[in-house]
């Protein structure tokens, strides 16, 4: 019989960092540390638990390693039948930084008597009361460096935030290696998808584009749907930073600049972060433009609806479908749906025509719009009142920390004042959607409308922002009757 055999059987828990785990010596030098410490205490390891890279101090993160151990201890067996008569760790630690945790580890390791427990300063009796409530005493600690540590991170992240500093980890797509200047190509990519979007390209359009060219993420992985909104959201687009889903600001308000080079304009991120933060409705945009989940094949699908009017003379309104009728020129009509599909089934009429009509109004509208597209580039109405706001508030602040001003006063008119400012920030966002959306409606917006310089998309989004809807009214007198521009009412957005 070896020597070994007269040695108390126990296994050993062992927590080291990823970079650690990944070096072979790292791992051997870790299981030489518990060899040796289970040796000098009368003990030989039979099975080694670990949980590498998974941090002891959070709540909802669960330890494979951690959990089997407790069950072999509570068994004190091993699966094969091998016995088991303790544990030993080189810290306590590395094994828990949470009371649950450790109240669970002793009641699984006291479950009989006799067993041992050792660390690497020797044997701990987990039997006695005072050692273990030295033990719960030392975890409470721990537990309290481990928030100590959190805050100083945050506090780090902040101030770097604040700093402009960029963050590390994976560059991000559009710059180099050094996350400060720019990727020319992947730049003008990025910058050309916040153009199309502001101007009303789908995302599944761009995204196909990109796939198409193979265009693959930093990475390596081809673009999917939510990635690229990420992406095309992300404030570090204009130099700004965003932190715990706020802007980062400086003590005036005004988005801190980070160090690193822009590939669009902060103006330009505000119209995307308008259309892609609006929530009125699940396809309505923050101007109250619809946005299509997917892009229809034709111009006015879900814009016209039918005039006719029902018996209790309210017109009927359902939205008109798209039916193939190779009989006529276009080979298709807009027909309201069967009374089965929530229509009336009265209204019919060519899709090539209507659409033909619909087109010319909406770029005259356009073209007028843009005629005086100065008076739309106009500053914004509320920056005085957002200015004042801002200053006022800073200003209270500075009283109510100096003792001038009481709790009383001070919280309930800080919070309108938060409140009002948050409204006005909203306003100026959209107001700059709106600006950003002229600026693409330029003169020769017909040129690009019949020369495919705009897809499908793009023209509904142009149809959208200036009718609401277009009612079409029924014929009348039965027959076929030649198209009538007259029986086209048009809603438009501005009255």
């Amino acid at each position: 019989m070896s020597s070994s055999d007269h040695l108390v059987p126990v296994v050993a828990y062992a927590r080291i960092s990823a970079d650690l785990a990944r070096d072979a010596h790292g791992v051997e030098d870790q299981h030489k540390i518990n060899d040796e410490t289970a040796a000098a205490v009368g003990c030989r390891i039979v099975h080694y638990y670990t949980d590498n890279d998974l941090s002891a101090a959070k709540a909802d993160l669960v330890r494979p390693g951690f959990e089997a151990m407790l069950k072999v201890l509570k068994a004190g067996r091993m699966p094969d039948g091998q016995a088991v008569r303790g544990a030993i760790v080189v810290a306590d630690d590395r094994l828990v930084r949470r009371v649950g945790d450790y109240e669970r580890f002793v009641d699984a390791l006291t479950f009989e008597d006799g067993r041992v427990y050792a660390d690497a300063k020797g044997l701990k009796d987990l039997y006695n009361e005072d050692v273990e409530s030295m033990g719960l005493f030392g975890v409470v600690i721990s537990k309290a460096e481990v928030r100590k540590i959190r805050r100083r991170t945050r506090r780090s992240h902040r101030r770097r935030a604040e700093q402009g500093i960029p963050v590390g980890g994976t560059r991000p797509f559009g710059w180099n290696d050094d996350k400060r200047t720019l990727r020319p190509e992947e730049a003008e990519r990025l910058a050309q998808a916040v153009r199309d979007v502001i101007a009303g390209k789908s995302l599944h359009s761009i995204l196909l584009k990109w796939r198409e060219e193979d265009v693959r993420t930093v990475h390596g992985n081809p673009w999917a749907a939510r990635s690229l909104k990420l992406a095309l959201w992300n404030p570090r687009l204009c130099g700004w930073r965003r932190h715990n889903e706020e802007l980062v600001r400086d003590v005036d308000g005004i988005p801190v600049v980070g160090q690193w080079e822009s590939i669009i304009t902060p103006k330009e991120w505000m119209a995307i972060d308008a259309l892609f933060s609006a929530r009125i409705k699940p396809n309505v945009k923050a101007d109250g433009t619809v946005t299509d989940y997917r892009t229809p094949s034709h111009l006015l699908t879900g814009i016209l609806r039918c005039g006719k009017p029902k018996d209790d003379g309210q017109i009927c309104n359902a939205p008109l479908r798209v039916s193939t009728r190779l009989d006529l020129s276009g080979g298709y009509i807009y027909q309201c749906p069967s009374r089965s599909m929530g229509g009336c089934g009265g209204s019919a009429r060519n899709g090539a025509k209507v659409d033909e009509y619909v087109t010319e109004a909406v770029l005259a509208k356009l073209e007028e719009r843009a005629a005086v597209k100065q008076e739309q580039d106009a500053e914004w109405g509320g920056a005085q009142e957002l200015e004042r706001l801002s200053k006022k508030q800073r200003t209270m602040l500075q009283k109510w920390q100096e003792d001038l001003l009481s709790d009383e006063l001070f919280f309930p008119e800080n919070h309108k004042m938060e409140v009002r400012i948050k409204e006005l920030r909203k306003e100026r966002t959209e107001h700059a959607l709106r600006v950003q959306r002229a600026s693409k409606v330029t003169a020769d917006v017909r040129e690009r409308w019949f020369s495919d310089g705009l897809d499908m998309a793009q023209k509904r989004a142009l149809v959208r922002e200036a009718l609401h809807a277009v009612i079409l009214l029924p014929v009348g007198g039965g027959g076929r009757r030649p198209f009538n521009p007259d029986l086209l009412i048009l809603k438009w957005t501005d009255g």
